[in-house]
């Protein structure tokens, strides 16, 4: 019988804060993060992004850690602490050094690559940095992880777009349910505000330059964001024997591939991911009180993804509640799905479904109820959080509360 996995510690670094507490206030009251973007957007059409407010590394990070630590590892390091704290863990006890630690990225060291194509391209240096490699590797932010914290358990790194930290997270459910580890940190983290990714991003065409209103008649694109999500994952019987708090249980996942289109989704495939979640968590989809949708703001994501919801749950699906908190916080690519499944375990702790802002008129084919700009409070026992990655890539994950049913 695999061990039942609960989550004990979350740690979150977005453009709504450097902390979750920052962050959930954020979220339910409606705020977004979404602003110019300045001298960061120069030279691109990209002209609005979701940034980490007025960050500073060198308040976080002595002078002889920054030269290994990309933007990326920067705020994986700081939503890993912070995750590890919130947990009541600490580096060096034998919980913390036999852990695992699985971090996805869709990006890597896009500021190390910046930095280093402008310094042979630009200033017409012959040589590059001799720590360009280890910095912006894309397994670089689950090495410092571990390194910072002391983890030498299995860590490593999952790309896979969008869904990167979903997966990550997925992967340490099974490493905790195999036996192999008691404790996992998993999440995500990406750095996309850089000039070459920018016009990359650009080139596109499915970047707004307004705002993110997802599933709204007048949505015009994503909009890009940065940071990171991190959550400690237990299995139940350890969490319980340390006397810690428990948010929720990780109670199943799903995972699809389209073998479709490179950009475009796939109800099929999404519909597939929710229905073996659901059936992984042993639980019938009438049972769901709300999802956490991937929630793009590109008609085509917001269309297939509310039809996938209709296919699965058929008339309950008029009774959910959905709502996308990529309004607020951006697309944070490989770190979006890790933010989107805190937020989802805090809206089942504070029984209160954060929004979608920004929202105007439903558009077509958007027929669900997205819980427009205001947060709402509701008792939620069960719940999903959804992540579809370019590729065809296709997590859905769920989650269940602990909490007694009021008598």
């Amino acid at each position: 019988m695999p061990r039942r996995v609960v989550i004990t510690g979350l740690g979150a670094v977005c453009g709504l804060g450097t902390s979750v507490d920052d962050y959930w206030t954020a979220l339910s009251t409606g705020q977004s993060a979404i602003r110019p973007l300045g001298r960061l957007g120069e030279g691109t059409r990209i002209s609005i992004g979701a940034v980490v407010p007025d960050f500073n590394p060198d308040q976080y990070f002595s002078s002889a850690e920054l030269p290994l630590l990309d933007r990326f590892s920067q705020f994986a390091l700081l939503s890993a602490r912070e995750a590890l704290a919130d947990a009541g863990l600490a580096a060096g006890e034998d919980a913390v050094t036999t852990a695992a630690a699985i971090i996805g990225t869709g990006c890597g060291g896009k500021q190390t690559d910046e930095e280093t194509y402008a310094r042979l391209y630009k200033d017409q240096k012959t040589r590059a940095h001799p720590l360009t490699i280890p910095k912006g590797m894309p397994s670089a932010a689950a090495s410092l992880v571990s390194q910072h914290l002391g983890i030498k358990g299995p860590v490593f790194s999952v790309s896979s777009a969008c869904a990167s930290a979903a997966h990550a997270v997925i992967q340490g459910r099974l490493m905790i349910q195999s036996g192999m580890v008691n404790v996992a940190l998993v999440g995500g983290t990406d750095a996309p505000f850089t000039y070459g990714l920018l016009k990359a991003w650009e080139a596109l065409r499915v970047v707004s330059n307004d705002t993110c209103r997802p599933f709204c008649k007048d949505r015009s694109g994503m909009v890009l964001g940065e940071g990171s999500g991190m959550l400690v994952l237990e299995s139940e019987q350890h969490a319980v024997q340390r006397g810690t708090r428990i948010y929720a249980e990780l109670a199943g996942c799903g995972m699809t591939s389209d073998a479709g289109h490179i950009t475009r989704p796939d109800v099929d495939g999404i519909a597939r991911a929710i229905s073996n979640a659901l059936k992984d968590a042993g639980l019938a989809a009438d049972a769901v009180d709300y999802v956490n949708a991937h929630g793009t703001g590109t008609p085509a994501n917001d269309s297939a993804e509310t039809e996938a919801l209709h296919r699965v749950f058929g008339a309950h699906a008029n009774t959910l509640a959905v709502s996308s908190t990529k309004s607020m916080h951006g697309h944070a690519l490989g770190a979006a799905s890790a933010l989107e499944l805190i937020a989802t375990v805090l809206a089942i702790q504070n029984n209160l479904i954060p929004p979608t802002a920004n929202f105007t008129i439903a558009g077509d084919g958007c027929d669900l109820d997205y819980v427009p700009n205001r947060a709402r409070a509701q008792r939620i026992d069960i719940a999903i959080s959804n992540a579809f990655a370019f590729g065809g890539l296709n997590t859905v994950l769920v989650l269940k509360s602990l909490q007694p049913v009021p008598s």
